[in-house]
């Protein structure tokens, strides 16, 4: 019920004009036509940069976690539990708190890390706005991002590549396997789908739940030049800042569609292929 009467209240709300203030009023598919036709903003910032965004973040965060977790597992149990939780304690940290380590570095002056090295070697003469420039601002959130994916879906991969049978792996060197490759393809990967689709359904949801990473960076919403704006970053905009709760939710069930399909995908890869 937490989840069914919040998503159905989107859907309501999505047909309507509310500004959190009068009663909602009914508009039809008003909101809709106007995010797709009328809302330029959406359509050449907003959306390709959130499939930008989740195209990379999350397949790359993903195979990241996996590829860790099977390097992982290749040692001994003592240095493994130590790595384990070095990789994992980004996913710990706050976002906020994350997002002013990573200030630090990028800031945009001399005092940041990244620009007093460049100066110091002598790469570049003065300071560059790395935060602020719509030229770096997404490659820095993709950065950033990945660095803090490592959570539970790493953790649940590492668990399904200790918890896969040794003989399994001695029956497939008998029947051909002759390379870690062919033991990944054929015997580690089928045998830990749930953990695979567990991992792989973390990543999509984390990945469009990271919206608020360019903003914390910039710290200005909308980001500079909207090079860094997600749509959730949009539904904020219009939900909390212009109090157009109508037109917000419509991008909120948008943006859930959109979540769905990327399931889906995952569903088809990993899940049960009679339940897909």
């Amino acid at each position: 019920m937490f989840i069914v009467i919040p998503f159905l209240a989107a859907i309501i709300l999505s047909f309507t004009y509310f500004n959190a203030i009068e009663f909602p009023s009914f508009v039809g598919f008003a909101n809709y036509i106007g995010l797709l036709t009328q809302d330029e903003v959406f359509m050449q910032y907003v959306l390709p940069n959130t499939l930008t965004f989740a195209l990379i973040v999350g397949p790359g965060g993903y195979i990241l976690s996996f590829v860790l977790a099977w390097m992982l597992a290749q040692i001994s149990k003592g240095p493994r539990t130590v790595l384990a939780l070095i990789i994992y304690s980004p996913s710990m940290t706050a976002g906020i708190a994350m997002s002013v380590v990573w200030t630090i570095i990028f800031s945009g002056d001399e005092t940041g890390y990244l620009n007093s090295l460049l100066i110091t070697f002598g790469m570049i003469f003065e300071p560059i706005q790395f935060l602020q420039s719509p030229e770096y601002l997404m490659t820095i959130m993709i950065v950033v991002t990945l660095w803090g994916s490592m959570g539970v879906g790493f953790l649940a991969m590492l668990s399904g590549v200790l918890n896969i049978d040794s003989e399994i792996y001695e029956a497939g060197y008998i029947d051909g396997i002759r390379n870690r490759f062919q033991e990944i393809i054929y015997i580690t990967i089928p045998s830990m789908r749930p953990q695979m689709l567990f991992g792989a359904v973390m990543a999509v949801v984390g990945t469009f739940q990271a919206g608020a990473i360019g903003v914390a960076l910039s710290g200005s919403n909308p980001t500079p030049q909207y090079a860094g704006q997600l749509m959730v970053n949009h539904l904020e905009d219009y939900g909390f800042i212009r109090y157009e709760m109508g037109y917000a939710a419509a991008v909120s069930v948008i943006l859930l569609f959109i979540v769905y399909l990327f399931s889906k995908v995952a569903w088809r890869l990993f899940g049960d292929k009679e339940e897909a």
